[in-house]
């Protein structure tokens, strides 16, 4: 398991740089197995050192490359997959582990469509407003898959919001509730950027 301070998404990149034993060796074990780690918020506490404290649902990750350099550190670039729910943590020795059963994706549902569409245009004009506001974020024209179930997950990963938002679009299986979710949230990004826009 890999506790960080930001969510992983199905179907996002997930760019590592690893330097703390543990994960060094985290990283080794998963190289020598099936190259898959559990990604999971730390709500409290800090990335470095342990004493966290954890969400409990979380996105299992997939090791695309991987290259160490001389001095033992790791540059990972790792891919999200299926979402997972911790039954019960064990002792982070010699990392972070835990017991964990996979979610089943719900098929996509139709109903889910028109709230996707209006996701859609919202994330891309919170896209354009950073934009204008000179901030990092992804390019507007940014291409989304065709498979509405994984290009759902590609909006809420490039939407500008805040770790537990994120976390809360994480739990929900339904699309339909997930998309109305996504809706509401960044179009109250929307509101904020523009009005920071407005004020100069």
């Amino acid at each position: 398991m890999f506790p960080l301070g930001s969510v992983l998404f199905p179907h996002a990149l997930l760019p590592l740089h690893v330097f703390e034993d543990r994960y060094r060796l985290l990283v080794f074990d998963c190289l020598d197995g099936d190259r898959r780690f559990g990604v999971v918020l730390i709500d409290r506490g800090s990335e470095v050192g342990g004493g966290d404290r954890r969400t409990s649902v979380g996105t299992l990750a997939e090791i695309a490359e991987a290259q160490q350099t001389d001095d033992g550190r790791w540059s990972v670039l790792a891919v999200g997959t299926t979402r997972f729910d911790v039954l019960e943590w064990a002792p982070d020795d010699p990392y972070p582990r835990a017991e964990i059963v996979e979610r089943v994706e719900p098929p996509w549902s139709p109903g889910a469509d028109a709230p996707f569409e209006a996701a859609e245009r919202l994330v891309r004009r919170s896209l354009a407003l950073l934009a204008e506001l000179d901030e990092p974020a992804p390019p507007i024209d940014i291409e989304l898959a065709r498979d509405r179930s994984v290009a759902s997950w590609q909006l809420a990963s490039i939407s500008p919001l805040g770790p537990l938002d994120r976390q809360r679009l994480l739990g929900l299986d339904d699309p339909v509730e997930r998309m109305q979710r996504l809706v509401t949230l960044v179009g109250e990004e929307c509101e904020v950027l523009a009005h920071r826009l407005a004020a100069g």
